[in-house]
């Protein structure tokens, strides 16, 4: 899947990160969502990497990157922190400017990193996303019952964790079936893949902290920034034209509230763009970081 694509382990003040590196060229980091890992990407990141450099990897908790202790206030997996552990991975591998692309959690890492490190972030796309804060300011019933998993994970330890227990690999199938219009892209490998980290209890506590702090600290850090915005930074915003997303926001006005330059598209599809419409997904992203100037992304 990742044929020409180097294997690293990084070192960073919240445990090692797990990913893989190919390609030349301007680099761009492609962050993952729930319930997966880097292996998201494995139809979109070698056709990327045929212009760009390309890495892509394990959020703090997820696949085969560190699991760090919590406290009680969650605060080791707000966004902010998993952010910066990705700057710095990037650090460690020699890029000091790059564009970041996010899908799902990993696009809430993504415009965390281009919030809270903007001489570092040149572009940012996110995929299938509104920002944190604004998804709970606009929640009723449709988001409570859609969006469950928001609260479901964000209960109180450790009644999410010792229900997923339970059965961890119906949680991850429902997941993948229910909101996907494609489901059988998972392949057999895929599916266990993703299966397999919520079948150990500490990577589904990490998770959980996730949830927890999304509803915490990620909407104060929000709050906190939406003035200030993000800048310059331009921004592409593709969303699948069947899902939730569309049916509840125009995604469009809602980043115009973030940052003045802002393109983006619906895809056809399901929640999971870049595994059930990859071909789509890449010649978006690749027309994006093209336009991105040169000098500024290296």
């Amino acid at each position: 899947m990742f044929d020409d694509f180097d294997e690293f382990t990084v070192p960073t003040g919240g445990g090692t990160i797990f990913g893989r590196r190919g390609g030349s060229g301007p680099a761009v980091l492609l962050l993952h969502g729930i319930p997966q890992t880097h292996l998201m990407w494995r139809l979109v990141a070698p056709v990327l990497a045929r212009e760009f450099t390309v890495v892509v990897t394990d959020l703090r908790g997820y696949g085969a990157s560190a699991v760090c202790a919590s406290g009680p206030d969650h605060a080791e997996y707000a966004m902010r922190e998993l952010a910066r552990d990705q700057v710095e991975v990037m650090d460690r591998l020699g890029y000091q400017r790059f564009s970041v692309v996010g899908h799902d959690r990993g696009a809430r890492c993504a415009y965390r990193a281009a919030l809270d490190h903007p001489e570092r972030v040149d572009a940012l796309a996110v995929l299938d996303i509104v920002p944190t804060a604004d998804a709970f300011a606009r929640a009723d019933r449709d988001f409570a019952l859609g969006y469950w998993v928001w609260s479901f994970l964000a209960a109180p330890a450790p009644i999410p964790e010792r229900l997923i227990a339970g059965d961890p690999d119906a949680f991850v199938d429902h997941m993948l079936d229910e909101w996907a219009d494609r489901p059988e892209v998972f392949t057999g490998e895929i599916r266990a893949a993703y299966r397999a980290q919520f079948r150990d209890p500490e990577r589904v506590h990490a998770i959980c902290e996730q949830y927890r702090a999304a509803a915490t600290h990620d909407i104060a850090h929000d709050e906190a920034d939406r003035v200030r915005g993000l800048g310059a930074c331009p921004v592409l915003a593709l969303w699948s034209d069947s899902g939730a997303v569309a049916r509840w926001y125009d995604p469009l006005e809602v980043w115009r509230g973030w940052a003045p330059e802002v393109t983006g598209a619906p895809i056809r599809g399901g929640h999971f763009l870049a595994e059930e419409a990859p071909e789509q997904t890449t010649r978006l992203l690749a027309e994006f970081l093209r336009s991105i100037p040169r000098g500024r992304a290296r």
